[in-house]
């Protein structure tokens, strides 16, 4: 079989992290990385193997993420203001205390408010990936090339996180004790931070914020965080529409897997998007990228209908999740260009926030199609939304080009 990335694509991403701290840091931010997929499967299997109850697990889950889309934006503010280790570090410190309170609470019978207090706690993690993203922003900031294939690299990693965190959580809750994921990814969250904030060389420095210069504020960014919550909305929706049609042909047990593969074709597609360099400004190539996630994600519902095989399905995904990196690849490149000067880390924050709520916007309109209707129907979601993200795009675009004093299409300044 030959090599995924070929040899000079592999000499690109050598060079990448032959500077000096760079693959420290990346250890790190790996490590305290990996838990991000761990702790909810983890909470659910801890929770509901104690209590018995999957609704008490899904609510403490769900106003944890809820409490992590408040609180995630405000902590990368403090980054922003006072530096990433200064800030990163005592906020990770009380998210550890808060798993640690969790896996307490549930393993000596606490009242079920405990449960929510504790798991709300763990909202204080910082996004270890934006901050990983913002110090390669730094160090690459005059060379646009390298900062393309060092923002493929992290989205490759997020998708391989996410992948292998669900296996690692159900391997050690079913080999040893419940608590066991929560207590493992606890322990890597705070090494790996303390090991990524501990290459103070690679740290971006404290910018001063201009007054009144919020993400929010910024030409651009609303449209950027509209795209977000449609393209989490894809996510979100595929996660629980393929669960429920593998459970409606009776191998509820496989849809993991077959979600793992799709994380695997997004994970080798960043990395080859990478080393590709595909020529034009994120502009101009994100609308592309959502065009072909938006085709792309039309192969499940395809298949789901056609076939009835859930091996069909999961080629099917395999294929669509290749469209998947290079879309977060090109719009957190935009995240970087249109973010305001002090506070890059917060805007990255903000991006992943709009994921989040997509995510469980999908998941609550892929759940309700997939059980009021045929589970294949349910394909349909992630479709939809995938194309509402494409048809933001363009018009983000085309609004800027007008803005800006070009007629589209004729090539001519107003």
């Amino acid at each position: 079989m030959p090599p995924l990335i070929s040899a000079p694509a592999r000499r690109s991403y050598r060079r990448l992290f032959s500077l000096p701290g760079t693959r420290a840091f990346t250890a790190g931010n790996l490590l305290a990385r990996l838990p991000m997929g761990m702790f909810s499967i983890s909470a659910v299997v801890m929770i509901a193997g104690s209590r018995g109850s999957y609704a008490l697990a899904g609510a403490v889950t769900a106003t944890g993420l809820a409490v992590t889309a408040l609180a995630g934006p405000w902590v990368a503010r403090l980054v922003d203001r006072h530096g990433q280790a200064r800030v990163a570090v005592p906020a990770t410190l009380a998210a550890v205390l808060g798993s640690l309170a969790l896996l307490l609470c549930v393993r000596y019978g606490a009242p079920d408010w405990t449960l929510f207090a504790a798991y709300a706690l763990t909202a204080t993690t910082p996004n270890i990936g934006g901050l990983s993203r913002a110090r390669w922003a730094h160090l690459l900031r005059d060379d646009p090339g390298a900062l393309h294939i060092a923002n493929s690299f992290e989205q490759a990693a997020d998708e391989l996180c996410f992948m292998l965190g669900p296996v690692l959580a159900s391997f050690l809750t079913g080999a040893f004790f419940p608590e066991a994921g929560t207590l493992v990814g606890a322990v890597l969250l705070l090494a790996g931070m303390l090991l990524f904030t501990g290459q103070r060389s690679t740290e971006p420095p404290v910018q001063r914020r201009a007054r009144g210069k919020g993400p929010l504020r910024a030409p651009g960014f609303p449209a950027l965080l509209a795209g977000f919550l449609a393209t989490g909305a894809v996510f979100g929706s595929m996660e629980v529409v393929t669960i429920a049609y593998a459970d409606a042909h009776g191998h509820r047990s496989a849809a993991g897997v077959v979600l793992a593969l799709q994380a695997a074709g997004s994970c080798a597609a960043g990395l080859l998007y990478g080393a590709l360099r595909p020529a034009g400004p994120a502009e101009r190539l994100h609308p592309r990228c959502l065009a072909a996630m938006t085709a792309l994600m039309t192969l499940p519902l395809l298949s789901a209908r056609g076939t009835g095989s859930l091996l069909a399905l999961a080629a099917a995904l395999l294929v669509a999740g290749m469209a998947t990196a290079p879309t977060m690849v090109t719009a957190m490149t935009l995240v970087q260009r249109r973010t305001p000067e002090g506070c890059l880390n917060e805007g990255m924050s903000l991006a992943v926030t709009g994921l989040l709520a997509g995510i469980a916007c999908g998941s609550a309109i892929g759940g309700w199609t997939a059980e009021h209707a045929a589970p294949e129907s349910g394909f349909a979601v992630p479709v939809a939304a995938a194309g509402t993200a494409l048809i933001i795009g363009v018009a983000a675009r085309t609004g800027k080009q007008v803005g800006s004093g070009k007629l589209v299409g004729s090539g001519k300044q107003t």
